[in-house]
């Protein structure tokens, strides 16, 4: 398996090692990384570490996932809307309503389902139900993800995500007029502690999360705009947006009942950008809204 290498930032100067791991990798969870470190699978500056072992600014770490149980996800023929591929990696448009990747109460219909009809070469770094996944989107959101179709493509995408060089733009409707045309939020996100099924902004469990937004529209009771993430947290924009008091209009989670007409939030993952893990060169993606979420702008133009 490949070893995916990054180095040290000041900003985790002194952090445990298993907790930096599993921020820089939207992918990896703290209990897995631990297991791994272990297992001695994670190396600093070319040495095997305890799990506590406390970051130094300039480290160099490898992280060498273990080899993927073998894969026991049905493939289905399920329309595809690709932007790009080739032997190394996909993008691909996902439609609003589709699960990424398989999980309890939803092992059919999902995105990988699908890859695994169309092409048989995806990556095993993330495992068994993951295959290809280098990143997600909520079941709700539409949009672009980048899929990788081999190992070696898979850890040059996931260093470009830990080294905050991947592109990745959403366009959003939000309750509230944002007064303000441009904002940055940094606050990190974890698991909310009094509802395990979300997330929240927390100092004690969160990973480091920054959002930038800027307004692309003003009506009387909404704003439509334009989101770039830094990093990628598990509900990042809809957790970020209900903690600076504009929460996603449609949001069954985050956001409040009486809401626009759309069935899950609006948000649209809708500009994607990376270096190719092969040549090198850069590659830009741009996705137009689905019909329902530009129905819904129209909508707001002539009635709010």
């Amino acid at each position: 398996m490949d070893t995916i290498t990054f180095h040290i930032e000041d900003e985790y100067d002194g952090e445990r090692i298993d907790k930096v791991i599993a921020a820089l990798n939207e992918e990896w969870s703290r209990s897995q990384v631990q297991q791994w470190i272990k297992n001695g699978l994670v190396t600093v500056n070319g040495q095997t570490v305890k799990a506590n072992y406390k970051c130094e600014a300039g480290d160099s770490v490898a992280v060498s996932p273990p080899e993927p149980e073998p894969l026991h996800v049905e493939p289905e023929p399920i329309p595809l809307d690709i932007y790009y591929e080739d032997e190394d990696v996909l993008v691909v448009n996902k439609p609003r309503g589709m699960v990424v990747h398989p999980a309890p109460g939803h092992m059919r219909g999902t995105l990988v389902n699908a890859l695994l009809a169309h092409c048989r070469d995806l990556s095993g770094i993330n495992g068994v139900l993951r295959p290809g996944i280098v990143h997600r989107i909520d079941k709700d959101t539409s949009g672009l993800l980048m899929v990788a179709k081999n190992d070696a493509a898979h850890r040059s995408l996931v260093e470009q995500l830990v080294n905050k060089t991947v592109t990745r733009r959403y366009k959003a409707i939000v309750h509230g007029v944002i007064p303000h045309d441009y904002g940055t939020i940094d606050a990190p996100i974890g698991r909310d502690k009094r509802d395990r099924k979300k997330m929240a902004v927390t100092e004690e469990n969160g990973k480091e999360a920054v959002t930038h937004f800027r307004v692309l529209e003003r009506f009387r009771h909404y704003t439509y705009v334009e989101c770039q993430l830094e990093t990628g947290r598990t509900h990042q924009i809809r957790v970020h947006m209900k903690y600076i008091g504009y929460p996603l209009a449609g949001d069954p989670q985050y956001g409040p009942k009486k809401t626009l007409a759309i069935d899950g939030q609006a948000l649209h993952a809708g500009v994607l950008g990376f270096r190719h893990p092969r040549t090198g060169e850069h590659l830009e993606f741009e996705a137009p809204l689905p019909p329902e979420f530009a129905e819904l702008l129209d909508w707001l133009r002539k009635n709010d």
